[in-house]
C-alpha cells in the first residue's frame, strides 16, 4: 500500500466493473459527483447540517458535473446497454487484451464482486494481469476489490465468553469463509498478496469487505420487499429464529467509503465497511413489514427457506449469517458524509423511497366517475386487471368494514397475541359505538344506505390501507358529489396545509387519485342500453327500470352545471380525463378502455409473474399455431382453387385448339375445290395422254419428254 507522502497527485480516471448493475451504478454515480481530494478536508458542522437537509432522501443531481471530479468508465454486462450519463466509456464483449489496455488508462480500478460472483474471475485476472505491468507505470495505480461480509460468515469468536465483541479489519487473517464463497476469499487474498509485495512499486491494491443489504435490485432482501410490497401473504417470513445480526451498509455510504480509500490511500490493506446498527433478521423483516407490508412476520424453519420462490441460494446465505462486526478504521479516519449511519432500521422510509423509485414501483390511483349504466365498474375491471390494482366499490368497501368492526365487537378467543388484545380492547368500545351508529342509519335511511360520515369515513380508511399504497387503486364511482369529493380527499392535518398555494384548496396527497376518468353519455343512450340489457343481468341490480331510471334524475340532479364532482378536481389542477361512451359506440368499451390506458402510460409494478408470463408464452404459442394453421389452410385452399382453374383454362384451350383445327381444315378443303375442278378439267386429260405417250416411245429422259409434250398439246394454244 502507498504510504501517505506518497499520495497520488490527482487521481482523475476510475474503471469499475459492471456499471449496469445495481450497487456498481450508484458508486460510479456517487465519485463521478466528487471532486478528486474532496475527503481530504474535514467535514464541518454547517456542511454537516446542509447535507443532512439535502440528503434526507438521497437524489443526488449528477446533471452538472462539477470541475475536477472522477472520470468514471467501466464495463457493461450487454452490449444493447445504454451507457449511464456519468459514465465517460463503458465497454462490452472486449477481449482481455483489450480490457487490460483500458485498465492501464485508469488511475484507480474497481472491481466489486457483491453482486455477480462471476465476476470473480475476472477481478483475479485483472489484479495479477496489472501486477505483471507493474514496472512500466508511470504514476501509481491503485486497486481497489470491494468484496462481501461472507468472507467472514464462519469466522470463530473473538472472545468464546462474550460473543457480543465485533470483528473489525483487524482480524482479518482470522477470517473463515461461508463455504460457498470460497472464490470471494481466493480473490482477496490474491489482491492482498499484490498490495503487500508493491509496497516498494507504484501500485497499492485495497479490499473492503462490506455487506449492501440496501441494494434495491438484487440485494438480500429484495425478496421481503417483494412479498411486502404484493401484500399476497398475511405475514413475511423469518427464517430460523431470527436472531442472526446481518451486517450492511447503504450502497452510497459505500461510495463514500471508497472516495475516502482513494483520497487517504490509507496504510491498511483491508478495510471493513459496515454501518453502525446491530440489527437482526427479524428486526429488519419486521420493519419491512410494518413499513410497507401487512405489519406481521412469522418465523418458519430455515429448511422451508429453499422452498420460497426467487431466493437465490447466495441471498439465503445472506439472510442467514450471523456477524457482529465494526468499522473502526472508517469511522474514525475517513471523512464521510452518512446517509444511513444508524443502520437499515431508522433509515427505512428512506431506502423505501429510493427502492420503489429504482423499481418504478409507483402508485396507479384512479377515480371513475359517470352516470348510471355508463360503464364505470366494467371499465373498472378491466383497468384493474391491466395494471393490477385494487377495484373499490362501495358496497364492499362498506361490507368489510361493518365485518371488521364486528370482529372487533365479538369475544374474544384466548391465546391470541398480547400486544393484539391490549390494542383491541382499547377499540371495543368505539366499534361498538361506530356500529350502533351505522345500524341506525341504515334502519333510518331507504333501502339501507348509511350517511355520508360513515362512508367517507371508510373509503377513506380503505385509500390508507397498505395495498392501496403500494400498487395504488381503482375508485368505482365515488366521491359523486363536490361536498364528498371535498370531505373525502381533505388534508387533516393542519401543519401540512403550509404547502397550499392561492387558493387552491388542501388535500391529502397521499390518497389522492392521479388520474380522473369522466364517462359521459346521453340520457337517451343510457335509457337505450338499460333496456336491451337482457332480463338475467338486470335482475336484482339497479338497472330495473324504476331504479334506474331514478339513479340517473338523482345523478343529474346532484351534478347540475355550476357544482359538479369535476369542479372539485380541476379546482386542485387534476383535470378529468373526460369520455364520451355514447360517441365511440362500442357496447364492449373496448375504446374507452384502449383510451384511457394511453392516457394512464404504463402499469408501475415489478410485472409479470412467471406464471402470468408462462400464461402469456401459452397464449402467443397457441395464437402462432393458430395464425400458421389458419396461413397453412388458406395456402392449400388457394392452391387448391388455382389448380383448378389451370384445369379448366387447360380444358378450355384444348376445346378451342380442336376447334381452330376444324375450322382451317374445313377452310382448306373449301379453298381447294376449285383448283381441283380446274385441273380436272385443263390439266389431267393432257397429262393423261403425255404419260401414255410417253410409255409408247419410252425416251431417254422421261421428265423432259413430258414437258415438251404437255407445252405442244397446251389446249389454250391450240
Amino acid at each position: 500500500a502507498a504510504s501517505r507522502t506518497e499520495k497520488v497527485s490527482r487521481i482523475q480516471r476510475v474503471f469499475i466493473n459492471l456499471l449496469d448493475s445495481y450497487s456498481s451504478k450508484n458508486i460510479g454515480k456517487f465519485l463521478s459527483n466528487c471532486v478528486v481530494g474532496a475527503s481530504l478536508e474535514e467535514i464541518t458542522e454547517e456542511e454537516e447540517e446542509e447535507d443532512e437537509n439535502k440528503l434526507s432522501m438521497p437524489e443526488i443531481s449528477f446533471a452538472k458535473m462539477k470541475e475536477g471530479t472522477f472520470q468514471i468508465v467501466g464495463t457493461v454486462s450487454h452490449p444493447e446497454s445504454v451507457r449511464p450519463e456519468f459514465a465517460v466509456e463503458t465497454y462490452s464483449n472486449i477481449s482481455r487484451e483489450d480490457l487490460l489496455l483500458r485498465l492501464l488508462e485508469c488511475d484507480v480500478i474497481i472491481y466489486n464482486i457483491t453482486e455477480n460472483s462471476q465476476q470473480v474471475e475476472e477481478a483475479t485476472w485483472a489484479v495479477s494481469a496489472l501486477n505483471e505491468e507493474v514496472v512500466h507505470f508511470e504514476k501509481r495505480k491503485v486497486f481497489i476489490l470491494v468484496s462481501t461480509v461472507m468472507t467472514w460468515a464462519r469466522s470463530k469468536p473473538l472472545d468464546p465468553d462474550d460473543t457480543e465483541v465485533p470483528f473489525t479489519e483487524e482480524d482479518f487473517r482470522r477470517r473463515k469463509p461461508h463455504p460457498n464463497f470460497m472464490d470471494h476469499i481466493n480473490a482477496e487474498k490474491m489482491v492482498l498478496k499484490f498490495g503487500k509485495a508493491s509496497s516498494s512499486r507504484p501500485h497499492g491494491s485495497k479490499v473492503m469487505s462490506g455487506g449492501t443489504k440496501e441494494d434495491k435490485r438484487k440485494g438480500t432482501l429484495t425478496i421481503h420487499f417483494q412479498m411486502a410490497w404484493l401484500g399476497e401473504i398475511p405475514a413475511l417470513p423469518v427464517f430460523g429464529d431470527g436472531t442472526n445480526i446481518i451486517p450492511g451498509i447503504h450502497v452510497l455510504d459505500l461510495a463514500g467509503v471508497i472516495q475516502n480509500v482513494i483520497d487517504h490511500l490509507p496504510k491498511y490493506n483491508y478495510l471493513v465497511a459496515v454501518d453502525e446498527s446491530v440489527q437482526t433478521l427479524e428486526d429488519i423483516v419486521k420493519c419491512i413489514s410494518k413499513s410497507t407490508g401487512p405489519g406481521k412476520i412469522q418465523k418458519l424453519p430455515k429448511e422451508t427457506a429453499s422452498l420460497t420462490k426467487d431466493l437465490t441460494q447466495d441471498c439465503l446465505d445472506h439472510l442467514l449469517v450471523n456477524l457482529r462486526m465494526e468499522g473502526v478504521f472508517v469511522k474514525e479516519n475517513f471523512n464521510i458524509r452518512w446517509i444511513a449511519q444508524t443502520g437499515f432500521a431508522d433509515n427505512i422510509n428512506t431506502i423505501l423511497k429510493e427502492y420503489k423509485q429504482s423499481r418504478g414501483l409507483l402508485p396507479v390511483k384512479i377515480c371513475i366517475l359517470g352516470p348510471p349504466a355508463v360503464g364505470k365498474s366494467s371499465i373498472a375491471a378491466e383497468l384493474a386487471k391491466h395494471y393490477k390494482l385494487h377495484h373499490i366499490k362501495l358496497k364492499d368497501v362498506i361490507s368489510e368494514a361493518i365485518a371488521k368492526l364486528e370482529s372487533i365487537v365479538a369475544p374474544k378467543d384466548l391465546g391470541e397475541e398480547e400486544e393484539a388484545e391490549e390494542e383491541e380492547e382499547e377499540n371495543v368500545e368505539d366499534a361498538h359505538e361506530l356500529l350502533d351508529g351505522i345500524k341506525e342509519s341504515m334502519e333510518q335511511n331507504a333501502a339501507g344506505r348509511i350517511e355520508d360520515q360513515y362512508l367517507i369515513r371508510f373509503v377513506k380508511e380503505k385509500l390508507k390501507s397498505m395495498p392501496c399504497k403500494n400498487q395504488g387503486y381503482i375508485l368505482d364511482g365515488f366521491p359523486k358529489t363536490y361536498d364528498q369529493a371535498k370531505d373525502l380527499f381533505n388534508q387533516e392535518d393542519e401543519e401540512e396545509e403550509e404547502e397550499v398555494r392561492g387558493k387552491m384548496i388542501p388535500y391529502d396527497k397521499l390518497i389522492i387519485p392521479e388520474f380522473v376518468c369522466a364517462l359521459e353519455a346521453s340520457d337517451e343512450f343510457l335509457k337505450e342500453r338499460v333496456i336491451n340489457l337482457p332480463e338475467s343481468v338486470v335482475a336484482g341490480t339497479h338497472y330495473s327500470q324504476d331504479r334506474f331510471l331514478r339513479a340517473l334524475s338523482n345523478y343529474r340532479d346532484l351534478n347540475t352545471e355550476d357544482e359538479t364532482v369535476f369542479n372539485y378536481f380541476d379546482e386542485i389542477e387534476i383535470h378529468p380525463i373526460h369520455i364520451d361512451v355514447g360517441k365511440l359506440e362500442d357496447a364492449q368499451n373496448r375504446l374507452a378502455i384502449k383510451q384511457l390506458i394511453k392516457e394512464i402510460g404504463e402499469p408501475r409494478n415489478y410485472g409479470l409473474t412467471d406464471e402470468e408470463k408462462a400464461e402469456e408464452e401459452r397464449k402467443a404459442a397457441e395464437e402462432r399455431l393458430a395464425k400458421e394453421a389458419a396461413e397453412e389452410a388458406e395456402r392449400e385452399h388457394n392452391e387448391a382453387v388455382e389448380m383448378a382453374e389451370k384445369l379448366a383454362r387447360w380444358e378450355e384451350w384444348n376445346k378451342r385448339l380442336e376447334e381452330v383445327k376444324r375450322e382451317e381444315r374445313e377452310l382448306l378443303e373449301a379453298q381447294s375445290i376449285p383448283l381441283r375442278n380446274y385441273l380436272m378439267t385443263h390439266v389431267m386429260p393432257t397429262l393423261m395422254q403425255g404419260l401414255n405417250e410417253c410409255c409408247k416411245v419410252r425416251p431417254e429422259d422421261p421428265i423432259d419428254f413430258l414437258a415438251e409434250y404437255l407445252f405442244k398439246n397446251n389446249p389454250e394454244m391450240q
